[in-house]
């Protein structure tokens, strides 16, 4: 175990132990892919074979750029088993830096998502990560001979919150350092893991980050945890998702926590009250007393394990209040991850824990971290090489404190203290807890500015609107000592301020938009251009909004902005708990329709009376190409309420068993509601039809308006089950069943599962609605379903969406051009 491992490269033999256990499962699209352990280490020792096959020799580098996934780790720990040095990127990188880093690190191999390839525009050899399986060998090789601790692992590059990029080489010492006491630690609770197995972690974490590594890759193997990655982090889904999964343990950055908070005391407006009023309470009084949240996320979660920066003390308390462990860590790239930790059963609240074993840690006169130990990195790669360093203590430019029990408290970085002119510190982090915690407020930046009487802190503020940013600022300064009162201040003038993809505030490029007018409120002023967005523009633009802000746009009020200033008022106005300003009478998507006894029920309806009735009333004629058994994305033309039933009826038996049905989502919220059916009595009886159909036809809402992306990951999850998914994507019927427009929607759904296409169309029921024509045996509707399509991944929506149309409305065109 810990004391035995030479090297990380026998982590892939912990791969095989866990077997059939689920490794990872990782968002793809609208998709969830699983990969078991197994599966994990032949991937990973196929990766590890082309790079011998490449000739890629140990010390060489390979670049790694794309969303965390089970391909990101093959390629990995496929570099590892070989000696090669990975070099990972963070995914919401730019061109220019990975270019840069090319420059730097001459690698031999780039292995990235397909749109990173692109952008590099390299002549070095690429292998996508997207169907990486496919192109690997199928021999397997293993670890070289030699692999020892001090051999490097991996070169990261960061731009920190301070100062250049560089690149920092870790050593396989460096990450067994602090991976090793952690390891011993587990070992004493392993017999009570088998109780809760398999652990489950959310992960909203970079993989190319060493946080991300730390729970991501180097934690799981040692528990046989199965990890779920997310990138999406807005707090309501999060929360949806932690349930939903059965997840144990979320591991992230503070600001995702602020998120999910912010939604719970949305959700549940009494919560902080009843906090307040429970702090007497027992542990387990406050558990029961606090029950409606731990059914909200779950009987199975328990902890939150929080690293890249400082939780605030209000969110630590927030939580531990409610019953959940939360566990802080502090490091950096240059220490390898950890460098103290806080123990998830004996945490200190307001520190980031306790020195681990084998680092040393001692504070400079100013209270500067200094740290030295096998885990702290001393080399570094520059102009194209490794150097090391001879410094014996690393200096980490933050500052903190020690507490009685030896905890270390946060104050801070070093270069962002203020010190006035009459030799005072003032260490900002103070001044933004106070500012924070004012209604008036929601978020806030303190740096340094001089108005000709010495150094003092300018506060950058982002206001709520609850109550005057004026009144906010006098009850902080009414906590603050007077040397530290905020009497100089700033509207910035975007919804957040800048933050890495980990959440970390870049307090950089807050004070450089400051010094260079481009934050101060004037420039605010008669600038409103307007977005010129169709009706995918929006999507893109809604999905990128929540993902940055961690809130849910309302889909109708989105559709009525036009200008940035719109758009910026929304986001102000949207709380981070806005479960998407849906009505009341929400769509709802039900999955018991997948349970396999109703399977059963509907297959034998289907297969005894409907589509009996359908042969018996319309006796449609059907020409069909060869249909594959896999999941597929059914797309018909829309010309009756009936549709469904012909293309069901077309389609063989061993795919008409396992098909969702993508329907009106207004009508389905209709029917469930009882009400616009015509009259009172259709009214009153459209709810039993409402279950009876979404029972019996396995449908699902579309919505036109609102809650269209919500169904989108339905339909993901329906693919991920093994049915198909039958959308009609005119979106209302054809009156003489010529063709109507695609939504532009359609191929957006298409890329977004990832699965073939089959292009049904349905010929005759024009003619026979237009004209009163006799339906019963009536020989003259017609079921076409084309050649499946498979999915051309680079093709832009817009494109995807014409090639739907083009095979559907095929057959048309060919019996009779001049239509």
């Amino acid at each position: 175990m810990a004391s035995a491992r030479e090297n990380l490269a026998s982590l892939v033999d912990d791969f095989d132990r866990h077997g059939s256990d689920i490794a990872a499962v990782a968002p793809r699209g609208l998709r969830q892919v699983r990969t078991t352990y197994s599966q994990l280490a032949r991937l990973t020792r196929r990766f590890a074979a082309e790079l011998s096959t490449r000739g890629v020799a140990r010390g060489e580098r390979v670049l790694l750029w794309g969303e965390n996934s089970a391909e990101w780790i093959a390629a990995f720990f496929g570099c590892v088993l070989r000696g090669v040095l990975p070099v990972p990127l963070d995914v919401t990188g730019t061109q220019g830096f990975a270019k840069r880093v090319m420059t730097e690190v001459s690698p031999r191999l780039v292995v990235a998502d397909r749109e990173n390839i692109e952008q590099l525009e390299t002549a070095v050899p690429a292998l996508a990560l997207e169907g990486l399986a496919k192109v690997l060998p199928q021999q397997q090789a293993v670890a070289i001979e030699n692999l020892g601790s001090g051999d490097p692992l991996q070169i990261i590059f960061t731009s920190g919150t301070t100062g250049e990029p560089k690149g920092i080489v870790h050593t396989h010492g460096n990450v067994l350092a602090s991976l090793a006491p952690i390891e011993r630690e587990i070992e004493k609770y392993l017999r009570y893991e088998r109780l809760f197995h398999p652990l489950r972690f959310l992960h909203t974490l970079p993989l190319s980050h060493v946080f991300g590594q730390f729970m991501g890759l180097w934690i799981p193997p040692l528990l046989g945890a199965e990890v779920h990655y997310q990138s999406r982090l807005v707090g309501s889904e999060l929360i949806e998702q932690i349930r939903r999964e059965r997840i144990s343990v979320l591991a992230t950055v503070p600001r995702v926590l602020e998120l999910m908070r912010a939604y719970t005391l949305e959700r549940f407006p009494d919560l902080a009250g009843r906090i307040q009023e429970a702090k007497k309470l027992k542990g387990w009084q406050r558990w029961w007393r606090f029950r409606a949240m731990h059914r909200l996320l779950g009987w199975k979660f328990w902890a939150f394990v929080c690293g890249g920066a400082a939780l605030s003390p209000e969110g630590e308390q927030f939580w531990n209040a409610l019953g959940f462990a939360v566990a802080q860590g502090y490091g950096m790239t240059e220490t390898t991850a950890l460098v103290t930790l806080n123990h998830p059963f004996r945490a200190a609240q307001g520190t980031i824990g306790q020195v681990l074993p084998g680092r040393e840690v001692k504070l400079s006169d100013e209270g500067e971290v200094l740290v030295r130990g096998s885990s702290i990195s001393n080399t570094t790669w520059q102009s194209g090489r490794a150097h090391q360093s001879e410094e014996a203590w690393l200096h980490t430019g933050d500052l903190a404190e020690f507490d009685e029990a030896g905890n270390l408290r946060f104050r801070g970085r070093k270069k962002d203290v203020i010190v006035t002119a009459a030799g005072l510190n003032i260490h900002p982090e103070d001044l933004e807890q106070a500012l924070a915690r004012q209604p008036g407020i929601d978020a806030a930046v303190v740096m340094e500015t001089d108005a000709g009487q010495g150094p003092e802190p300018l506060a950058a503020l982002i206001p709520s609107g609850e109550s005057p940013v004026g009144e906010a600022i006098a009850a902080a300064n009414r906590e603050l000592a007077g040397f530290q009162q905020v009497r100089r201040w700033l509207i910035w003038p975007d919804p957040d301020f800048p933050r890495t993809s980990t959440g970390k505030l870049l307090r950089r490029e807050v004070v450089r938009r400051v010094a260079s007018g481009e934050a101060t409120n004037d420039t605010l002023h008669g600038q409103d251009s307007d977005l010129n967005l169709d009706s995918l523009g929006r999507v893109e633009l809604q999905s990128r909004l929540e993902q940055q802000y961690g809130i849910v746009l309302n889909d109708l009020a989105l559709q009525e902005v036009r200008t940035k200033s719109d758009l910026d008022r929304l986001i102000r106005e949207t709380p981070a708990a806005a479960p998407g300003g849906l009505p009341k009478e929400e769509h709802y998507y039900p999955h018991w329709t997948w349970h396999p006894v109703q399977q059963i029920i509907r297959g034998l309806f289907l297969d005894l009376i409907a589509m009996p009735f359908v042969w018996l009333l319309a006796a449609p004629r059907v020409e069909r190409a060869e249909v594959p058994c896999s999941p597929l994305l059914i797309v018909a033309n829309h010309v009756t309420s009936y549709d469904a039933a012909f293309v069901l009826y077309a389609v063989p038996r061993r795919i008409r068993k396992r098909i969702a049905i993508a329907m009106s989502g207004e009508m389905l919220l209709d029917m469930r509601c009882g009400r616009n059916q015509g009259n009172w009595f259709l009214n009153l009886v459209a709810p039993a039809g409402y279950f009876l159909i979404t029972a019996l036809f396995n449908v699902f809402p579309l919505p036109q308006r609102s809650g269209f992306r919500r169904s989108f990951r339905h339909a993901g999850e329906a693919i991920d089950r093994g049915y198909s998914v039958l959308v009609f994507p005119e979106g209302r019927r054809s009156e003489d069943g010529m063709p109507q427009p695609f939504r532009t929607g359609a191929g957006l759904l298409w890329k977004e599962l990832g699965v073939a296409a089959l292009p049904v169309h349905l010929a005759g029921l024009g003619e026979l609605k237009a004209r009163g024509g006799r339906w019963f045996r009536s020989g003259k509707i017609e079921v076409t379903i084309g050649e499946s399509l498979p999915l051309e991944p680079t093709l832009s929506p817009e494109e995807l969406t014409e090639e739907l149309r083009r095979e559907v409305f095929g057959p048309v065109s060919e019996r009779n051009p001049a239509k």
